[in-house]
């Protein structure tokens, strides 16, 4: 059955589904009409080096798919309406064996007015090691990602998507194999759009995967940004972490849901999650849904927790005690609180870069 028949015959998710709990499939539906699988343009999409120059050898996004993907361990109504909706809309990128370019990648993604979708195939080679960046811009009213693929062996890669449409509706869905050895740091920055529903999975079949689930969120205004995230545990000594920042302010709201499972079998797994929330006002809504499935006793480890607060009214105290004024305080607390994670997204390159589009959407905050 094809990803479209496969989508028609699903009955719509309510509120008991947890992945549609505080965001309804009605809402994030480029039409609302649930029947419906309309037709979707392409966005404009580029890839290149992050100061500017072309990709190197080694790396290359062709037109086209590669295949019907496999959606066990995902959402099928999501996977199957994207994959549906992006039959013309296609790219895989293929990376070879020890691709090692010495600089970060970005993979730029710009979206037109009208509503568009990709679907990106990831073939990364293995003893890969290098930095992606994928860069969602534009001013669509309406935007799908999906990426499928895997990670192959030994594969070293640094994975961050940067969410920046400057209204609208974005549906992204994930779902990545880590295979044997490979180590993946997977980062989320989301500023952008009105309302975005992420569901992004990451299955470690093979002995040694090791990932990192990093998010950096900035809310503001009435946006509404909720990102489910699960780690499948499905081999042994196989290792993850989730660390999850949301800053919130205006009337928005955030939520992250998190779930970890360990399958029986998965000795020596070491698992935990953790979800902070930085409340910028009375108005501001954070909710954090950290959640564990263990089926295996013989584990290193397997935790969870969250935590929700305002803004610390003695390190404001401070900043203005050496000259800062309300606002750059304000933004500075702002700034730290978000490079916790975003820290870790890359090396110092990626990381500078990242703290630059960070900046420029704190100065967009408060012009």
């Amino acid at each position: 059955m094809d990803s479209a028949s496969r989508y028609l015959r699903m009955e719509t998710p309510d509120k008991a589904d947890h992945l549609w709990r505080y965001t309804p499939w009605k809402k994030v539906h480029p039409t609302g009409d649930l029947s419906e699988i309309p037709t979707l343009g392409q966005p404009e999409i580029s890839l290149n080096l992050i100061d500017g120059s072309k990709a190197p050898n080694g790396i290359e996004l062709k037109p086209g798919g590669s295949g019907e993907p496999d959606f066990s361990m995902s959402s099928a109504l999501t996977n199957s309406f994207l994959h549906a909706s992006a039959k013309d809309s296609q790219w895989t990128l293929v990376v070879d064996r020890g691709f090692s370019p010495g600089k970060p990648v970005i993979l730029d993604i710009k979206a037109s007015d009208f509503p568009s979708i990709a679907h990106i195939s990831l073939e990364i080679g293995k003893m890969a090691e290098f930095e992606l960046i994928t860069r969602v811009t534009g001013n669509s009213e309406w935007f799908g990602l999906l990426r499928t693929g895997q990670i192959q062996d030994g594969a070293v890669v640094n994975d961050v998507v940067i969410g920046l449409l400057e209204r609208g509706t974005m549906l992204r869905s994930d779902r990545i194999e880590i295979c044997r050895d490979a180590q993946v740091r997977a980062g989320t920055v989301s500023s952008g759009s009105d309302r975005t529903k992420s569901d992004l999975r990451y299955i470690m079949g093979e002995t040694g995967g090791n990932i990192r689930v990093l998010g950096s969120i900035l809310s503001t205004e009435s946006m509404h940004l909720d990102h489910h995230i699960e780690i499948h545990h499905e081999a042994p000594e196989t290792f993850s972490r989730l660390s999850w920042h949301s800053a919130c302010g205006g009337s928005s709201r955030t939520i992250g849901t998190g779930m970890l499972t360990i399958r029986k079998g998965s000795k020596g797994a070491d698992a935990s999650q953790i979800f902070h929330n930085l409340l910028l006002s009375e108005s501001a809504e954070a909710d954090s849904i950290p959640e564990l499935e263990v089926m295996e006793n013989d584990v290193v480890g397997c935790g969870h927790g969250t935590a929700n607060g305002p803004i610390d009214e003695n390190q404001m105290f401070y900043l203005k005690s050496r000259g800062f004024d309300e606002e750059g305080a304000k933004n500075s607390l702002i700034a730290a609180f978000l490079n916790s994670t975003l820290s870790e997204m890359g090396g110092g390159e990626l990381h500078e870069w990242l703290v630059s589009e960070l900046t420029l959407q704190l100065e967009a905050l408060n012009s």
